[in-house]
């Protein structure tokens, strides 16, 4: 076990954690050259579980993964991300993959969404819990390009970050769109097409209020209500599943990440 793994509480490597990916997305997304990156370089239209899976590939790697796992996710996100790189034009942010302060946002939004689902579902973490997770999911930027001094040196630091982040945060007719084809994706198999009115649900609810009004989501008591409902149900039933169900993202992860 590497010294990031020690005391990481045990639903971290759990696939509840995925209930917030398309948070996270949509939160980085909205980081004006995150954005502009996606909507010239990324096919959510054609394959939209594929930026969702190629995060969770990494990120499973680098928290759980051994180290020769860790240097391969880093070598194939280095080499995703190599003509991921534009100019400014009128009003649109110049932007690169390799921009440390993208990397920094890409983290914190997916250290963040982890805290906000465990928080939702089963309450707050235990404080050595809540740090052994946030040093885990600082190596995230960390075994990029992001230097070890730039992520915020602990929780209060990372608060007051994000903090300063979200009124940077917007979102255009471009990044509208891509976010519509994520959420409403015609191409995906039908189970999941069948889900995804509850993932809407659960997506706009776990989004801070800003965000979700920038993206123009509607949310009313009834649907406050609802999701409410949703993550009670949830935290009840999940810790019920095998683990070996509740474990499958990751293991399904480090196996993408071993075939490269």
């Amino acid at each position: 076990m590497s010294e990031h793994q020690r005391g990481l509480p045990r639903f971290a490597g759990d696939g509840v954690l995925i209930a917030g990916g398309a948070r996270a997305i949509l939160l980085q997304l909205a980081y004006p050259p995150v954005g502009r990156g996606v909507v010239d370089h990324s096919d959510f239209a054609g394959r939209p579980l594929d930026r969702l899976w190629a995060t969770l590939a990494y990120a499973y790697a680098i928290v759980y993964g051994t180290e020769a796992d860790r240097v391969r996710a880093v070598r194939l996100v280095n080499r995703a991300h190599s003509p991921v790189r534009g100019e400014a034009r009128g009003t649109a942010p110049a932007y690169s993959a390799y921009d440390p302060q993208l990397q920094l946002w890409v983290a914190a939004t997916l250290y963040d969404t982890a805290v906000v689902v465990h928080e939702e579902l089963f309450g707050p973490l235990d404080p050595a819990e809540a740090d052994a997770l946030y040093d885990a999911y600082a190596e995230l930027g960390i075994r990029l390009q992001l230097p070890r001094g730039q992520w915020p040196a602990d929780r209060a630091a990372f608060a007051e970050y994000w903090a300063q982040m979200l009124p940077r945060l917007s979102v255009d007719a471009d990044v509208h769109a891509v976010s519509r084809q994520l959420m409403f994706a015609r191409s995906l198999p039908a189970p999941l097409g069948l889900a995804m009115p509850l993932a809407r649900l659960v997506t706009a609810g776990l989004l801070p209020d800003a965000v979700r009004s920038a993206y123009g989501i509607r949310w009313t008591a009834r649907a406050e209500r609802r999701f409410r409902r949703t993550l009670a149900i949830t935290g009840l039933l999940w810790p019920w599943l095998p683990v070996s169900l509740r474990q499958w993202p990751q293991r399904r992860s480090l196996a993408i990440i071993r075939r490269g």
